[in-house]
This record gives C-alpha cells, structure tokens and sequence, in this order.
C-alpha cells in the first residue's frame, strides 16, 4: 500500500515539474509541434521513472551480537505487578476504534476512477451513436461523414465529421483543411492518452490543468498547418468566430470549436518564435536529474560479512581453523577462499569439476589440497541431490606447525588431524546419498602429443620455355621517304611477316605463365587448409597439457613437489623451443611460397620487356 502511494506521489510530482515547465518557458512560443512531444514525453516520464530505483549499497562492519541476561528475565518488581493488575482488574482487553485511513483513501480513489471510466464509457456510446448509419464518403485517406445535427465539426482519427448545411463553401474549405491537419498527424492519440492520465489521476488538478494545455497544443498546430494551405487568413479567423456559437461537441475527439479562440487568433498572428529558444526545453533536464537523485537512489546497508550470509564460515575451535563449504556457496566465494588460503596460510587448494542443480545448490565438487610436505588429499562428492558440508580444517601441532584436512559430515565438532590421506571419492547413489568410496592407486596422466605442421606442396613445376634471343626475327627498316609508294609496300610486307614470326614465341610465354599461375594457386590453397588445421590442432593441443599439467600436480599422493615442479619446468621450456621451431618452420614455408611468386613476377617481367622492345623495333 506504501509503495502504491509512493508511485502515486511521485508521478503526481514528475507530471507537474513537466506541467509548470510548460506554462512558464514554452507556452508563448511557436515551436507547437516539438511542445506536442514534450507534453506526451511529459506523461511517459512521470509513469516510468518512478519505477526507475538506483541502488546504493554502503558496506559496514557487523555489529557485535551480545546477549544480556536481562533478555531472558521477566521484570517481577512490585511496582510492575501492581500497576498491571489495577490496570485491568478483570483481565478484560479494552479496544479503542481506529480508522484505517489506508482503505479509506483506497474506496474514495477507488469510486472516482469508476465514475470517470463511466464517463468514458459514455462518451464513447455518444460518438459511436454519431458516426452509426451515416454515409462515409473516402477521399485519399480521410473518410468524410456530412450529418443533420448541430454539432461542431470534429475528428477522430481518419473520420471528420461536419454539418455541411451551417457553412458557406469557403467557411466549410476551411474547417475541412483544419480538420485534415488533426487527422494526418494522429492527434486523436494525444486526446486519449491525456483522458486516460485524466481517469487514472483525476484526483490531481494538475493533470486537467495538463490534459487543456495539450488540447490547446493541438489546436495550435492544426491552425497554423492550416492556414499555410489557405490564402485569406482573415476568412479563417472569421470562421473559428462563427464556429464559437456551436454549444454542443463531442468528446474524445479533436473538435473545431474550442474555448480559446482569442489565443487561437493571436498566435495564428504572432511571429514565429527565435531558434535560440530551444533551449527552453532541456531546461527540464536539470530538474529531472535533482528529482532522481532526491528520489530513485535507494541506498542499502549490508555487513561486510556475517554467518548467515556467508556461505564460506569461518569458525574458530581452539587451535584449530575451520573453513566451511555449504550447498549454497557462491562461485565467487570459492574464488575468495582459495586467494585467502594462498595469501593467509600460503596453502594451494584447487576447486573444480563444480555441478550445480536447478536451485543453484552446488551438488558435485572436487576439492585437491597440496601440503608442504609434498602430500595431496582429494576430496570429490557427486550426486543427484546437494552436497554436505566440506570442511577445511587447518590445526596446529604442538611444536607449532601447521597442518591442513579435510572433514565432511558432522566431523567440524571434533576436525581430525589427518597426514598422508589418500585420495577419497563421495558418489551418490539414486537416492542422492553419499557413499565414501576410497581410491588408493593412481594412473599416471598420459602428455598429449603435439600435433605436426604442415609443408608447403612441393612436386614438380612446368618446364620454363626456352627462347633463343638470337634466333629472334629483326624487325625491317623503315623507308628514307615515306613518299616512295615501291618502298613503302615492300616495308608492310616485310613487317606483316615480322610480325607473324613473332606471334610464334607469345604462347610458349602465355602458357608457361598460366601453367605457372594454376600450380601456385592450388598448392597455396592446399597449404593455407593445412595451416588453419595445424592451428586449431595447436590450440586443443594447448589446452590439453593445461588439463595435463593440472592432473600431474595434483593426482598423485606422496611425489616430491619441488621435483615436480622442475620437471615441469624443463618440459613447458622444451615445449616453447618446440613452439619456437614450429613458427620458424612456418616462417621458412611462408617465404618458400613467397619465392616462388617472386619467380613468377620475374618471368611477366620478362615478357614485359620482350614486348617493349618488339615495340620500339615496331616504331623504328
């Protein structure tokens, strides 16, 4: 009920920040079109953005719970006893009237939003009992009805409606012409959404106060596209004075008549408003950024960390630290336990193969713990239903150093101290239940083996023709003069069949080149398939010495970890020299390939400068 009055106040707020913007910065301004939106945006902010809450979280420290005995101690003085029984000798509860002005304000909102959508209703049944059974006359998108009735001339949505018999020709031009501008534009989805606000919050003067000023918009905007269309404005202006004589319209709908035609005529005659005044409308801006940090950040307090919220508890027992881990456990808290370890008790834990139920409770985990001895202890449950508690046990020996195990169960009351544990598997059964399952052997992990790369298709290439320049044809002299009719005809002779001889050595060239050109392509297009295969191999290759690495630190119970470690070492450097020799190998093909179009571009080369020169022997 709060939150209902809260939304209602506060859409009442939003609604008249809007309204007052309106009246005071934009109402005298000729800007009518982009008013029309920011009423309506007017409307759709004070309905959304209350729903709108930022949240602000503050974390504190938790207090310290402390309980007095006083808590748990009845007051038995006798002044208390006396004053309890005088108080009501009978023992009889007295009750005193009170009234619920929650309801109240419920039934009275209550009652004026169904009188309001009554009349809603009505006016629906009175527009609906104008348009029945009247001709409808189509003229492009409009649908015109002519009716008997007195009745001020009105539209709603693609109708317009009208009483031809009360104008003049000219008089009704003009009404149609202003009608037609509230249908093209849709303005009947203004009127609706404004009586909606209306029903909704009609105990809000505000809001009628909002509904008039859009009313008045519209009517502005349908004048002033109107008498663009119309020649005589005066005749126009002496239509909405002859109009005004009209006492009957209906509503719901954009009706020519309006109460306003003084300011109707003086804005048709005022001059259009400077651009500079759009600022006028991100002045709200301000207003609605005070409004949302005033009203729609919602700060919270939350304790930095408590039992009841922590899924990981840290409980201290003596000489011994427990770490808890719940069916409810979060990834994140996992994460923070396994840094804390680390950081705090320089203890490596890993926490994998993690299963979750529909409820988000964790139901499969495998819990690896290296200790400093070099000893692993594996803790792994699996099953339908949620795990039982995991407990981190981290104890302390009586010459001071530490040592770590892990409990399940019921065991967190009295935490063994375990060395040398062997590996322990929980699996549930159908039921759910965990069965302890104890594995004491291990398989050593199996290293993948990296996949080869390619080479670049080698095999044998086209035969490279073989021209002998000195067996090239001389091209024929030209004629000292060129008027000597004799000379000149043995000179083209001579030239056609220089030509001819020529034309004999172009295929050997345009073949080889060809030859050349389809042999590259291919093999390149084999080598590039090659290599994105090598890739993706490399990287599933990658992928499985991670999971291999991960499976040699931890499956083992009782191996020497320093030595381990060098081991591992050794083998990731061998591996990048590995890697190393790979890239260089590509390296080495990639250039191959890039030789052999350099050879390719030496022999067009070639036959560039066999042409050139046939030409200069042409042109001497």
């Amino acid at each position: 009920m709060e939150a209902l009055f809260i939304f209602i106040a506060k859409a009442s707020g939003l609604t008249a920040l809007f309204y007052f913007a309106y009246y005071f910065l934009l109402r005298k301004e000729t800007f009518f079109t982009s008013s029309r939106w920011f009423l309506l945006a007017g409307l759709l902010t004070s309905v959304i953005l209350p729903f709108i809450i930022y949240t602000k979280v503050i974390w504190i420290d938790p207090a310290p719970v402390s309980y007095a005995p006083s808590t748990y101690v009845l007051n038995s003085s006798p002044a208390y006893t006396a004053a309890s029984y005088n108080a009501n000798p009978q023992g009889i509860e007295e009750k005193t009237f009170e009234i619920d002005w929650n309801m109240v304000s419920i039934v009275i909102y209550t009652l004026g939003f169904a009188a309001f959508m009554l009349k809603f209703a009505i006016d629906f049944y009175s527009l609906n009992s104008v348009l029945k059974g009247k001709k409808v006359e189509q003229q492009a998108d409009f649908k015109f009805i002519d009716i008997n009735e007195n009745i001020a001339p009105f539209s709603y949505f693609d109708y317009i409606v009208y009483n031809s018999s009360l104008y003049s020709e000219a008089e009704l031009q003009n009404i149609l012409e202003h009608e037609k501008v509230h249908s093209d534009q849709h303005h009947t989805i203004d009127v609706l959404i404004s009586r909606i606000f209306c029903i909704l919050f009609w105990f809000n003067p505000i809001i009628w106060l909002y509904k008039k000023a859009i009313l008045q918009n519209l009517e502005f905007i349908a004048d002033s596209e109107a008498s663009k269309k119309i020649a005589d404005k005066k005749a126009y202006q002496y239509t909405l004075l002859k109009i005004t004589t009209h006492d009957t319209c209906v509503a719901i709908t954009n009706h020519f008549y309006q109460s306003l035609i003084k300011k109707r005529i003086v804005m048709l005659n005022k001059n259009q408003s400077k651009k500079w005044n759009y600022w006028k409308y991100y002045a709200i801006i301000p207003a609605l950024g005070a409004f949302v940090l005033s009203f729609q950040i919602k700060t919270i307090a939350q304790e930095k960390k408590t039992a009841e919220q922590n899924e990981i508890a840290r409980v201290k027992n003596q000489d011994s630290e427990i770490f808890k881990i719940t069916k409810s456990t979060t990834d994140q808290e996992l994460k923070d336990l396994t840094a804390k370890l680390k950081t705090e008790h320089n203890v490596d834990i890993a926490i994998s193969d993690l299963k979750r139920n529909s409820k988000n409770e964790i139901t499969g985990i495998k819990v690896r713990i290296v200790k400093e001895n070099g000893k692993i202890q594996i803790v792994e449950m699996n099953g339908n239903n949620a795990i039982k508690d995991c407990n981190i046990v981290l104890s302390e020996d009586e010459d001071g150093s530490k040592d770590i195990a892990l409990v399940t169960g019921d065991q967190i009351n009295n935490p063994p101290v375990i060395r040398n544990v062997t590996t322990t598997r929980y699996f549930g059964d159908s039921e759910g239940e965990e069965d302890p399952v104890a594995v004491n052997d291990a398989v050593s992990p199996v290293p993948p083996v990296p996949p080869v790369a390619p080479s670049f298709p080698s095999g044998p290439m086209p035969p490279v023709p073989a021209i002998d320049m000195s067996k090239m044809p001389k091209p024929p002299k030209f004629p000292k003069n060129h008027n000597d009719k004799t000379a000149m005809d043995k000179f083209n002779k001579e030239m056609a069949e220089f030509e001819r001889k020529m034309e004999a050595f172009e295929p050997d060239l345009s073949a080889y080149e060809k030859q050349l050109e389809a042999v590259m392509s291919q093999r390149e297009a084999i080598f590039e398939k090659q290599m994105e295969q090598y890739e993706i191999a490399m990287e599933q290759f990658n992928t499985k010495m991670e999971k291999f690495n991960t499976n040699m630190k931890f499956e083992f119970d009782g191996f020497n970890a320093k030595e381990y470690e060098q081991n591992m070492k050794q083998y990731e450097k061998d591996m990048k020299q590995y890697e190393l020799d790979m890239k260089q190998h590509e390296k080495d093909i990639l250039q191959h390939a890039k030789d052999m179009k350099q050879h390719a571009k030496d022999m067009k080369k070639q036959e560039k400068d066999r042409k050139a020169w046939e030409k200069e022997n042409k042109k001497a």
